[in-house]
């Protein structure tokens, strides 16, 4: 199932790429972006942002042993809450479907990170049992607040810009592929400031 959506995550991303009406506004947006996010260390603050809420609120692991049952049962429904949240939420796929789908109406990056997060929460609830389900109110409004946001800026960005903006981040999906697949390992949280290098470089170029 992984490699199947790896497989689709790379056409995706392919397409949104491939339509770009500039090579080299794709090029600089994503270089540009990509030494803004190394220099801001994006990837690795959100790993250290998982690991940080994991550690301060996850409690016990699901391996320890609580001398009372009923205290055992509710360290896994807190871990596996927590758990969940982070591994659904804390991630470029994440930002990247949320701003494609307020901005242009594009719902498909989400509809494989869906795909994504139903496979790993069947994962998910074999170890820490239901309270991964309680993780789908967390994604939800943390999607949502995302999904908004975006659309709050559709009537200031032209249709250039939006589209530049889209082929940016189809690169990052077709770069997120490849990490589902294990063909590579990029750090695509890095790449993300290029989102925002895109428009600005069509506004300079067609001022």
């Amino acid at each position: 199932l992984f490699q199947t959506i790896g497989l689709i995550t790379i056409i995706l991303g392919l397409q949104r790429a491939l339509g770009t009406t500039n090579i080299l506004i794709l090029l600089v947006s994503v270089v540009v972006g990509g030494i803004l996010g190394e220099l801001l260390r994006i990837e690795d603050g959100l790993a250290q942002l998982a690991n940080l809420a994991q550690s301060r609120l996850g409690g016990r692991q699901p391996t320890d042993e609580p001398s009372d049952t009923k205290d055992r049962k509710s360290s896994l429904v807190s871990q596996g809450f927590i758990t969940a949240s982070l591994i659904f939420c804390v991630g470029p796929i994440t930002i990247l479907g949320s701003i494609e789908d307020g901005l242009t109406g594009a719902y498909q990056t989400l509809v494989l990170k869906a795909a994504l997060d139903g496979v790993t929460s069947i994962i998910l609830a074999s170890t820490f049992g239901w309270g991964v389900l309680l993780a789908a109110g967390t994604v939800f409004f943390f999607q949502g607040a995302l999904t908004l946001s975006a659309g709050l800026l559709h009537g200031v960005l032209t249709d250039p810009m939006v589209t530049e903006m889209t082929a940016a981040g189809g690169l990052m999906i077709l770069g997120l592929g490849l990490n589902i697949l294990e063909l590579a390992r990029i750090r695509v949280g890095n790449l993300l400031p290029g989102l925002a290098v895109a428009p600005a470089l069509v506004a300079l170029t067609r001022s």
